[in-house]
């Protein structure tokens, strides 16, 4: 087994040091429970940044210190970590589960492909949709794994044929690889349970300020988003940087074909599946709808991810045999660590409104006379260049709350700021260990770091630009 790496040993220790040193410095910063909770949160940065101990573990930090510390009871800062928005989240991975387990979401990217055609770009495209589409539902990774053996068959075909691997063909195994990984990420922006940012965001909306953003409203904001950046991302690495014009093959459609062959007729389970994914789908969609035709229902987005979880192990595909969908040791493959994390994020939240830091930075803010949109561009960049470095949903639980603090200081609404802030932090293209999809298209062995910079440097800078735009004229639109 390899050593540990120098940055992971120092920020094991260096956490904790961070802590004792500002939690009994004597230096009071704005009152002795802010003090502990800017001492919990710099202790656990450093261990999200380094990865000294697993993110996870990290996040239940406040669980023992802000107690301990007087922030908060034990209750109350547990009680985050069951947020109705992790329970919608855990909804979400069990759907996500049931796709995996019968193979569905594999039939359905098989199927996007084949739809978009068979010329070298209608390829790419086709590769690039089928991945955002199921980023939509499933995680990144998942929908990256699920691409990258489809893509690498295609591949192969070119490295196979008459004129061997020519600098066309490089392009092409190039723009496949970008595409899947930057789609991944740019497609889970587009609904909540996409990415777990969008969700840390929610969570932290409705705990601590009572605005709730449904699924559908999510969707108003996030699905154009998701498309324009796909768009820009095609015609970034299709058409600028690595153009494969005159590219011929036919044999890519057999490919598919062969792919879809061997997954055969679709089968009871997975039309199960697909209903349950569908029914879900739809009621979070239409649910304000519902709501108002059937008065004190109060459906909200938590209970529809729970029924759709609870149909999945307790609707029968065959009742003779007792058989269902999913088996609880199923969950044994769910990101229960994800969830921890959420927990974490949120009782941060909680610690930095309790404790006044939130009011603080507002107050500062507010008798500064920065403009609000150079205030808004410099969030968005800071927050889509720290996301290439640490953990995107890390990095919103530590900033959302001062990002708050910052919109009250402004006197805008909090959604102004938080959604284009909070959306750059799924805009991490630039470096291999940014994302699980950016690394996994990475150790494919057919692109290099230089390359994947390149092309992912332009794509933060217009991805930077956009969601200026989107500050500036479309979220007051929508909100």
């Amino acid at each position: 087994m390899a050593n540990q790496p120098v940055s992971k040993k120092v920020g094991l220790f260096t956490g904790p040091l961070l802590f004792l040193i500002i939690q009994f410095s004597g230096l009071q910063i704005i009152s002795p429970e802010a003090n502990t909770v800017i001492a919990v949160a710099l202790w656990m940065v450093t261990w999200w940044i380094t990865e000294a101990v697993s993110i996870s573990v990290t996040s239940l930090l406040p669980l023992l210190l802000f107690p301990l510390f007087k922030v908060m009871p034990i209750a109350d800062v547990g009680a985050n970590y069951g947020s109705p928005i992790v329970f919608l989240f855990f909804g979400g991975f069990v759907l996500a589960l049931a796709l995996e387990k019968v193979n569905l979401h594999r039939r359905i990217a098989l199927n996007i492909i084949k739809k978009t055609g068979t010329t070298p770009n209608k390829v790419i495209l086709g590769f690039m949709i089928a991945t955002a589409f199921m980023s939509m539902w499933i995680s990144n990774t998942a929908s990256t794994v699920v691409m990258l053996p489809i893509a690498l068959s295609v591949i192969k075909l070119l490295i196979n044929d008459d004129d061997g691997f020519t600098k066309k063909d490089q392009n092409f195994a190039l723009s496949v690889m970008l595409g899947i990984a930057f789609s991944a990420n740019a497609g889970g922006i587009a609904t909540v349970i996409g990415t777990p940012p969008n969700s840390v965001l929610i969570g932290l909306l409705e705990n601590e300020y009572n605005i709730e953003v449904s699924f559908f409203k999510w969707m108003l904001i996030g699905l154009p988003v998701s498309i324009v950046l796909i768009t820009i991302i095609y015609f970034v690495l299709v058409k600028w940087m690595f153009p494969s014009k005159g590219l011929i093959f036919n044999a890519s459609k057999d490919v598919i074909d062969n792919e879809l062959k061997k997954l055969g007729k679709t089968s009871p389970r997975e039309r199960q599946v697909l209903i349950t994914f569908g029914v879900i789908v739809f009621l979070w969609i239409s649910r304000s709808l519902i709501n108002s035709l059937i008065p004190g229902l109060g459906l909200s987005d938590t209970m529809i991810s729970i029924l759709g979880a609870l149909a999945l192990f307790t609707i029968p595909f065959n009742l003779k045999k007792g058989q269902f969908i999913l088996k609880w040791n199923d969950t044994q493959k769910l990101a229960w660590g994800i969830l921890i994390l959420f927990g974490g994020g949120l009782a941060l939240a909680k610690g930095m409104s309790a404790s006044g830091i939130v009011n603080t930075v507002a107050t500062a803010i507010s008798t500064s006379s920065i403009s609000i949109l150079l205030m808004a561009s410099l969030l968005i960049f800071l927050m889509l260049f720290m996301t290439e470095l640490m953990s995107n949903v890390a990095l919103v639980a530590v900033l959302a709350p001062v990002v708050a603090g910052i919109a009250i200081g402004l006197d805008i609404p909090l959604l102004y700021l938080l959604i284009p802030v909070t959306i750059a932090s799924s805009c991490a293209f630039m470096l291999p260990m940014a994302t699980p999809p950016n690394a996994i298209v990475f150790a494919s062995g057919y692109v290099k770091v230089s390359q994947m910079a390149k092309a992912g440097v332009i794509l933060n800078l217009i991805s930077v630009a956009l969601l200026i735009l989107l500050f500036q004229f479309f979220v007051p639109l929508i909100f």
